[in-house]
């Protein structure tokens, strides 16, 4: 039976690092979609942003994500910050990735982390925190209806945030055997 855990949150909620942290903990593989999606795209995710537009990206990202749902692999799984808009994709998530984690964040504490990043298109605005507020008003909602947990990441540190995932994976009950 395969050990996997996925993680969804708005950009900068730690989706990456905890991932990474925690895969090394549980020495299972680390899968960062949007990592994946740069060498399959060939560039930034900004570039092909600007380059095709926010749809053809979510395309993408739709395909890469039911591959990875489908592959049946052990890993910890992170995933970008949209992947929740497309209904096909949380039925993905739902079907093929649990148990998923929600790393909930505040829009100002995220604000606070990323005010001179870059390298996110969504966040690449005139007022960044207005545009953190949106995503969070729109986005918490599908967060939790994915996630069967839900971890508040308001940066406690890395170390504790991974433990109460791993915590969770500890206590969760083991999934059923399929019948013969």
């Amino acid at each position: 039976m395969a050990t996997r855990c996925t993680l969804v949150g708005l950009p900068g909620s730690g989706k990456s690092t905890v991932g990474r942290h925690l895969a090394r903990r549980l020495e299972l593989p680390f899968v960062d979609m949007d990592q994946r999606l740069e060498q399959r795209l060939g560039c930034s995710i900004r570039a092909y942003f600007e380059l095709r537009g926010e749809e053809a990206f979510r395309d993408c990202e739709t395909q890469l994500l039911e591959e990875l749902a489908q592959s049946g692999e052990s890993m910890v799984l992170s995933t970008g910050g949209g992947v929740v808009l497309r209904e096909a994709n949380r039925a993905l998530l739902a079907r093929g990735c649990a148990p998923v984690f929600y790393l909930r964040a505040a829009p100002e504490a995220i604000f606070r982390r990323l005010r001179h990043d870059s390298k996110r298109p969504l966040l690449q605005v005139a007022n960044p925190l207005e545009r953190l507020r949106e995503l969070y008003r729109v986005r918490d909602p599908l967060y939790r209806a994915v996630a069967q947990y839900v971890v508040e990441a308001r940066r406690p540190s890395v170390h504790a945030l991974v433990a109460m995932v791993q915590m969770q994976l500890d206590l969760a009950p083991a999934p059923a055997s399929p019948s013969a």
